[in-house]
């Protein structure tokens, strides 16, 4: 489900607080900065750091689901 552009223009990185962008294809945020995906479930993203995924380990087309 994609984000309402006006909510992604005041979100930031919770880590380091920066600029989010929005992955489509595995339905997150990136923060470009610390390499961090952000799940969104039903539509709510998942802000916690605890929660987040380092890019290097997402599959190519996973939906933010750790590569074991």
């Amino acid at each position: 489900m994609p984000i309402d552009k006006e909510l992604l223009d005041i979100m930031a990185c919770p880590k380091c607080k920066g600029e989010l962008t929005e992955d489509k294809k595995r339905d997150g945020l990136v923060c470009g900065s610390c390499r961090l995906f952000y799940e969104i479930r039903d539509g709510i993203p998942i802000m916690l750091i605890d929660e987040a995924i380092p890019l290097d380990r997402l599959p190519p087309e996973g939906r933010g689901r750790r590569c074991e």
